[in-house]
C-alpha cells in the first residue's frame, strides 16, 4: 500500500488549518488566532507596483541571492538599525520570508540525527521544519516568565548540537529576551562550535520601555550566527512572502543551493513591495504600534483579572498572551468550543510544545481595536463560562487535536 513518508508522519499538522475549518463551520467567529497584523503594508511598498510591471523583464527570473537595490537597503537597515556589522565574513540573502530562511539555515548546517536545541514553548514551524530534516528537536524549558535558562540551554547541549534556536520577540509567548540572556547563548554557541539561530521577525513590537537586540551585533559573533528577519509583521506583508536572513559567509553557496532547488528566487514583485517598504521604514510600523499597544494593555488587564485559574506572565513583545489555565479539559478540547459556543478562537498551547498544563495562545495584533475588544469579551465569557463551570472532557472530544498525523 502507498503511503507517505515515515519521517513526515512524525511532523505535527499546522493547527492554523484545523482551526481556520472550524472559524468557517461557525460564522461571525472572531479570530484572536493567527499572528498577523490588522493593517496593509505602506503606499511606498504598493508604488512599487506600477513601475515594475512597466518592464517586461522583471517577469523573468532573478538571483537567488535577492535583486541587488533591496540588497543595498537590506544591508543599510542592519547596519543603522540593528548594529550588524556587514563585512566580507557575512552574507545577506533575501528569502520568501521568515519560515523559508529558517528552512534554509536549518538544511544548510544540519544532518539526520543532528540535534537543533529549541526554548519551549516553541514556535511549531520551526518544530515541524527539524523533523521534516530528519533531525532532532532537543527542548529546553524557559522559566516561569518565559525567559532563556542558559544554565540549561549548557545542559543540553551534546557533540550533535548544531544550533540553538532564539526567538525575540517571542512567538507565542511575548517573551523580549534580554541583551544579557541573548549574549550568554551566543557566547555558549561560540563556544560549543554551534550555531546561533536568532529569529527576529517582531524586532519593531516591543512595550513597556522593553528593547531588542540582534545578537549577531556582537563582536566576535559572526561567524556563528545566523539572523533571521521578515517583513510580514512590521510593514503587513504576510501574503507577499518576503523577508532575508544574515548568515556567516561561509554558509551563502549551501543556502542558495537550497534555495535555488525550493523557490529559485524569492517572488521579484514582492522584493520590489520590500524595497518600498524599507523606503517607509520603522516609522510606519511604530504609527500603528500605539493602537496594538493599547489592545495589549485592555487584554493584559482584563486577563490578570482572572488570576485565581488564569496565569498571564509578563509580555512586552510581538502581538501575544501565552495563558496557563486550571482545567481539567485539553487545550484543544477548550480551544474548540470556545469556537462552538462562544464565537471566539485562539491556539491551542500544544501545538507549542506545551504538553504539562492546558495553555491558549491568544494573537491581539490581527484586528481593528473595536473588533478586538469584542473578542475580548466573548473569550473572558467563554473561559469563564467553561472552567468556571467545572467543565469536563466530552468522551466525543477524547485527546483533542493529534499533534502528530
Amino acid at each position: 500500500m502507498l503511503t507517505q513518508s515515515a519521517r513526515l508522519a512524525t511532523v505535527q499538522s499546522p493547527i492554523i488549518p484545523v482551526i481556520g475549518d472550524l472559524i468557517r463551520a461557525h460564522p461571525g467567529t472572531i479570530s484572536l488566532g493567527q499572528g498577523v497584523v490588522y493593517y496593509g503594508p505602506p503606499p511606498e511598498a504598493t508604488a512599487q507596483l506600477a513601475p515594475f510591471l512597466a518592464n517586461p523583464n522583471h517577469h523573468q527570473y532573478q538571483s537567488v541571492q535577492g535583486i541587488p537595490p533591496l540588497l543595498a537597503a537590506i544591508q543599510r537597515k542592519l547596519e543603522t538599525e540593528n548594529k550588524i556589522a556587514l563585512t566580507e565574513k557575512t552574507s545577506v540573502l533575501v528569502t520568501a520570508g521568515g519560515n523559508m530562511g529558517f528552512m534554509n539555515a536549518l538544511l544548510a548546517i544540519a544532518d539526520p540525527g543532528d540535534e537543533i536545541i529549541l526554548q519551549t514553548p516553541y514556535y511549531f514551524n520551526h518544530e515541524m521544519a527539524i523533523r521534516m530534516a530528519n533531525c532532532k528537536p532537543v527542548l529546553v524549558p524557559t522559566d516561569e516568565h518565559y525567559q532563556l535558562q542558559p544554565a540549561a540551554i549548557r545542559a543540553a547541549l551534546t557533540p550533535r548540537t548544531r544550533a540553538i534556536v532564539t526567538i525575540s520577540p517571542n512567538n507565542p509567548t511575548g517573551a523580549v529576551y534580554s541583551t544579557a540572556s541573548l549574549t550568554a547563548v551566543n557566547d555558549l554557541c561560540r563556544e560549543h562550535g554551534c550555531y546561533h539561530i536568532s529569529d527576529e521577525a517582531y524586532e519593531y513590537f516591543t512595550y513597556d520601555g522593553a528593547s531588542h537586540f540582534s545578537p549577531a551585533s556582537l563582536a566576535g559573533s559572526q561567524a556563528h550566527t545566523i539572523s533571521l528577519f521578515s517583513l510580514s509583521k512590521a510593514y503587513g506583508l504576510a501574503s507577499w512572502r518576503i523577508g532575508y536572513m544574515v548568515m556567516p559567509a561561509h554558509l551563502l553557496t549551501a543556502v542558495k543551493k537550497i534555495q535555488d532547488t525550493i523557490v529559485i528566487c524569492p517572488p521579484v514583485i514582492s522584493q520590489y513591495a520590500a524595497m518600498g517598504a524599507l523606503q517607509a521604514g520603522k516609522a510606519y510600523c511604530q504609527q500603528h504600534l500605539s493602537a496594538i499597544a493599547q489592545t495589549r494593555t485592555t487584554f493584559l488587564t482584563a486577563l490578570t483579572g482572572l488570576s485565581d485559574w488564569c496565569r498571564v506572565p509578563p509580555s512586552q513583545g510581538a502581538f501575544y498572551l501565552l495563558l496557563t489555565l486550571q482545567t481539567d479539559l485539553d487545550d484543544f478540547t477548550l480551544a474548540k468550543r470556545l469556537i462552538q459556543s462562544h464565537r471566539v478562537a485562539v491556539l491551542p498551547g500544544n501545538t507549542f510544545g506545551i504538553t504539562d498544563s492546558c495553555s491558549i495562545r491568544v494573537a491581539y495584533g490581527a484586528l481593528q481595536q473595536a473588533t478586538a475588544l469584542e473578542g475580548l469579551d466573548r473569550l473572558l465569557q467563554g473561559l469563564t463560562t467553561i472552567i468556571r463551570s467545572g467543565a469536563r472532557p466530552d468522551p466525543a472530544d477524547h485527546g483533542g487535536e493529534p499533534r502528530n498525523q
